[in-house]
């Protein structure tokens, strides 16, 4: 990311950027906002320093995948952001 980020996560905490919700299946249907679903991945904004005795093993810029109820959606400057623990982080892709 080449933007600054002004907000630092405290303990365990990850702010994830959601990637865009699917537009088409793969067979080319459009599909309409009312039946999108939320995504699942999105890219690590900013990762606090971990607990006492365990480091945040995710850092700025790696691509995760997440749980479809994980996290609370914050807005920062405009923009769609989750937060989230870092035990809520299935994989990084």
């Amino acid at each position: 990311m080449s933007k600054k980020f002004n907000v630092t996560p405290l303990h365990d905490r990850v702010i994830v950027k959601p990637a865009a919700a699917e537009e088409k299946t793969a067979g080319g249907i459009i599909i309409p906002d009312t039946a999108k679903e939320k995504p699942q991945r999105g890219t690590v904004v900013a990762a606090g320093p971990g607990k006492k005795d365990e480091p945040v093993s995710v850092k700025s810029g790696d691509t995760v995948l997440y749980g479809k109820y994980a996290g609370t959606e914050i807005t920062i400057e405009g923009a769609d952001y989750l937060i989230m623990r870092e035990s809520d982080i299935l994989a990084i892709v």
